[in-house]
Parts: structure tokens; sequence; C-alpha cells
């Protein structure tokens, strides 16, 4: 490494396809060079399940769901020829 040039680094997080990196954001500074790349595990951004949690909480106060949802089972055990309890 010549003198005038500095060692840079970068944190990057991502998703794995097969023998792919998908980043989550561009690196900056490294567009055109080979660089070296370290592999870990990175914890999730939030716990499995969490998304679902939050977004069926915006139902709590809407009493009449379970009917709307009990009219769609039977709407779709219908179409798909199945018999409704």
């Amino acid at each position: 490494m010549a003198k005038e040039e500095t060692a840079m680094e970068e944190n990057a997080t991502g998703i794995v396809h097969g023998n792919t990196i998908v980043l989550d954001s561009t690196p900056s500074a490294f567009d055109g060079q080979a660089v070296e790349v370290t592999i870990r595990r990175a914890e999730p951004k939030r716990p499995w399940g969490e998304g679902i949690r939050k977004s069926a909480g915006a139902w709590a106060d809407f009493p009449e769901m379970d009917q709307i949802m009990e009219q769609i089972h039977r709407e779709r055990s219908l179409e798909r020829g199945c018999s409704s309890p």
C-alpha cells in the first residue's frame, strides 16, 4: 500500500443468495476496487413474527372482525369445494 493510501473499512449488511450477496446499502468508496469480504451471520433486525403481531393488533378494537373472517373462510371453502364446519 502506498503511503498516501489509507486503509479503508466499511461495514454492510445484506442477504446471501447462493454465491451472491445483496447488500442493504451501496458501499460508498469502493466502486471498481477489489475488496476482501468476511461473512458472519447477522442478528435479525426484529424477532420473527413481530410484524404480524403488530399488524394484527390493529384489529383489536374491531369486534366485527371475527364475523368477517368467518364469512371469508366460508366463501373460500365453497370456492374450493370444501365443506364448512
